[in-house]
C-alpha cells in the first residue's frame, strides 16, 4: 500500500480582475508526516517563478470545508458548498484561491483511508525522532 497521496486540483487564483485564472495545483499527503498536508502551485502560478509549496494541518483543511478556520498563514473556509477558499498568507502579500469542495472532499476521504483520523499518532516513530534529534545535537 502507497504511504504517500497526490491529488492534482484545479485552482483558481482570485485577482483584483475580474479574470480568475485557473491553476492546476496540487494536494500532497504523507504517512510519515500524518499530521499535515500540502499544496503545491507550479512556477508560473507564482510572483517568484518558483514552486511554492504550503504545508498546514490536515484538520484545517477539513474544518474549513465547515466554517472559517485559521488565524494564521493559512486559512480556510467555505465558498457555498461548491468551493472552499483557501487563503495563503506570506510577508509578500496574500493569494486567495478557490477549489472545488468535492475535491477537497474526495482527497480527505482517501487520507483518511490511509491514516484515520483521530489515529495520527499510531504514524509517528518517535523513539527514532529523538534518537535522530540528540545525534544532530
Amino acid at each position: 500500500m502507497s504511504t504517500v497521496i497526490e491529488q492534482p486540483v484545479e485552482a483558481r487564483l482570485v485577482a483584483a480582475a475580474p479574470r480568475m485564472p485557473n491553476i492546476p495545483a496540487k494536494l500532497h499527503y504523507d504517512r510519515s508526516d500524518p499530521f499535515a498536508v500540502r499544496m503545491t502551485f507550479p512556477a508560473p502560478a507564482t510572483l517568484e517563478g518558483v514552486e511554492v509549496c504550503w504545508t498546514f494541518a490536515r484538520d484545517l483543511l477539513a474544518a474549513g470545508l465547515h466554517g472559517p478556520e485559521g488565524h494564521g498563514d493559512v486559512r480556510v473556509r467555505p465558498y457555498g458548498y461548491e468551493r472552499t477558499v483557501l487563503e495563503f498568507h506570506a510577508p509578500e502579500g496574500t493569494a486567495v484561491v478557490h477549489v472545488l469542495s468535492n475535491e477537497i472532499r474526495r482527497f480527505l476521504d482517501a487520507t483518511s483511508a490511509l491514516v484515520p483520523v483521530g489515529l495520527e499518532h499510531l504514524q509517528l516513530d518517535l523513539d527514532h525522532d529523538l534518537a535522530e534529534l540528540i545525534r544532530d545535537a
